[in-house]
């Protein structure tokens, strides 16, 4: 029984709310779709069927970083997992499709690139899949904020692994409009749709506006203890406010997606464990981070979108306790939302511009390069030709939902190997005193090496050893080259994947649904975080929520706008229906004006509630004046 499985290999009693529905869905065998917010624990609605199917569970998920984590962990609770993306070696991709055909495997993770390959998806034609699982699902939706075109590939997984095999697609922020589109674009045959609410009733949601973030940032800390995170859009600033901390004595460091894989594991963890407070991180920082005492995730920039932010911030408080999400606005923010717009649509021929100098400067020639795949470094081609980065990505990102390229920017991979010798060889190998103490440092330190890569570090061998970093390095390639090992070291290139072969210039065509609806939307969704940071005449949850679609939420009371509303008598709830009785009852009643300026409450606020006295019967409406019935 599934909830034999999760305390066999998991240890809980129980599951947390909607994972049994989701999961007795699944094992029925009827397409699902699973909506839980940021800590509803989405993988184990997964993991526990894959281990009661009889076949393979496929994991269709866009975070390399992610999938990795996932498949150390099932391994650490002894479940077989592999996972396939570009950043692998001919040879480890071959072992891993070993295993899935052997059967030896139970869940296999796919970047959703690999979709595009038909070698692969010829390989996942002899296999048993007993289930799909798309992670991340709005990226299917153009609609989503997120939207990856790799995606519309998972769909014809089913022609391949049989129309049978059922569909469980998951994510933790979609809209109405998102939701709708995940099912038609992955071919639902039943409308399976587990929701819980997006409501987090432990978190405090608040806005605060300074021109001077630092001071305010400050404020914020010292007024509310604990673990906190503190996101912000550049790299830069990442690290100057983690040093204004720590010169304020606050305990502080810094993450972003430039760290060497090391740094970002040693910085992850000293936080993880307490010995760090405050994390001031990009939004590379969060994704598969289960720590559940953070009690403040403050945003010092704004995020563009309400999904982006509501998923930062649901990492406060994932042990229930009270938590604060707070949001530090200026004057500036609505402008600088304003240019992130122009940034992420640029000029439809400076994108022209980018594809024909990426296709130069991989040396790709025109009616070339299809199906092939080229790493790509991002840096040295805007330093190249002088481009601007932020529109430069951006203009990459387009070009691949118009078809014309696949840009695959997550791509940093920890340094791995794997002995390939057999042991009763390795007794008579004779080899140099540097790449001896290396050999051996790594057969004391790291287990599984005859059967499986392993992740390794270059930076604790140099220390165990006494050798510089660069002469561990060495000694590695050397015993790859005399076929004792299979060192793969560590690479932070990004890829493109030519899905057509390279055009002309003047033969590059933007779709509107790419294009312009894609900006429409953005517009919209900057709109509704604008909404939410400067709007004051609404609950801030209130908002949220139905933004997500939930148009019956009511006022949290613990926003800084329901607070605000507390401490100056407005009438909210009860009290605004009693205010309004009571004024309608006065000699002559009260008109409606009257009553709009007494009550100082939101206008809609009040007509709904006149509205509703009115169909119960308890007031008259009269030619703008009110009288209790």
């Amino acid at each position: 029984m599934p909830l034999d499985i999760l305390k066999q290999y998991w240890g809980y009693d129980d599951f947390r709310p909607l994972q049994k529905e989701i999961i007795g869905s699944v094992l029925d065998g009827r397409d699902t779709l699973g909506l839980l917010p940021t800590g509803g624990g989405k993988s184990i609605t997964f993991q526990v069927p894959a281990l009661l199917l009889p076949g393979l569970t496929v994991v269709v998920t866009p975070l390399i970083s992610l999938m990795k984590d996932q498949v150390d962990n099932l391994r650490q609770r002894d479940i077989k997992a592999v996972y396939f993306h570009s950043g692998l070696t001919r040879r480890e991709t071959e072992l891993g499709l070993t295993r899935c055909r052997l059967g030896k495997v139970k869940l296999a993770y796919l970047s959703p690139e690999r979709l595009q390959n038909e070698n692969f998806m010829a390989e996942l034609r002899a296999m048993k899949v007993s289930l799909i699982v798309v992670d991340e699902a709005h990226c299917i939706s153009q609609w989503g904020y997120d939207f990856r075109p790799s995606y519309l590939k998972v769909a014809s997984m089913r022609e391949i692994v049989g129309e049978s095999v059922p569909i469980l697609a998951l994510t933790a922020s979609a809209t109405p409009e998102v939701t709708a589109d995940i099912m038609r674009e992955l071919r639902f045959r039943s409308r399976d749709v587990f929701a819980r609410s997006f409501t987090r009733t432990n978190i405090s949601y608040v806005v605060r506006y300074a021109d001077f973030k630092e001071d305010m940032l400050l404020r914020i800390l010292n007024a509310t203890p604990g673990t906190s995170i503190v996101y912000v859009r550049s790299r830069r600033r990442c690290r100057e406010l983690s040093a204004l901390l720590q010169r304020e004595g606050i305990s502080s460091d810094f993450y972003h997606a430039g760290l060497d894989p090391e740094e970002k594991e040693l910085r992850q963890n000293t936080w993880k464990e307490g010995m760090v407070r405050v994390m001031v991180a990009t939004n590379a920082f969060g994704m598969g981070i289960d720590k559940p005492d953070v009690r403040t995730v403050v945003h010092y920039d704004l995020p563009s979108s309400l999904e982006e932010y509501y998923q930062e911030a649901g990492r406060a408080g994932r042990d229930g306790r009270e938590s604060f999400a707070v949001v530090i606005a200026s004057s500036r923010d609505k402008a600088m939302l304003g240019r992130r717009l122009t940034d992420s649509f640029p000029d439809k021929d400076f994108m022209r511009r980018v594809y024909e100098l990426a296709g130069n400067f991989l040396n790709v020639a025109v009616g070339e390069g299809y199906g092939a795949l080229y790493e790509f470094n991002f840096d040295l081609f805007c330093q190249t030709y002088r481009l601007p980065p932020s529109p430069t990505r951006s203009a990459l990102g387009i070009l691949s939902r118009a078809g014309y390229i696949e840009y695959i920017d997550e791509t940093t991979s920890r340094s791995r190997l794997m002995v390939i010798m057999r042991k009763e060889e390795l007794y008579g190998l004779e080899l140099t005193p540097e790449a001896e103490d290396v050999f051996q440092c790594v057969l004391r330190s790291y287990t599984g090496l005859f059967a499986d890569y392993v992740y390794i570090s270059e930076l604790v061998i140099a220390r165990s050893t006494g050798l510089s970093t660069d002469d561990v390095y060495q000694a590695l390639l050397y015993l790859g080259r005399i076929h004792a090992i299979h060192y793969v070291p560590r690479r932070t290139t990004p890829y493109i994947y030519y899905t057509t072969s390279r055009e002309l210039p003047k033969h590059i065509l933007f779709p509107k649904e790419v294009y312009e609806r894609q900006r429409e939307r953005m517009s919209l969704r900057l709109d509704s975080m604008k909404k939410f940071a400067f709007g004051t005449n609404e609950c801030r949850v209130k908002g949220m929520l139905r933004y997500f679609g939930e148009s019956d939420a009511t006022d949290c009371g613990k926003c800084d706008f329901c607070r605000s509303r507390v401490k100056s008598g407005l009438k909210t709830g009860a009290g605004l229906r009693e205010s309004i009785l009571y004024q309608a009852g006065r000699p002559g009643g009260r008109t409606v004006d009257e009553i709009m300026e007494n009550c100082r409450c939101p206008k809609e606020e009040v007509t709904g509630m006149l509205r509703s006295l009115a169909d119960e019967g308890k007031i008259i409406l009269e030619y703008n004046k009110v009288f209790l019935a």
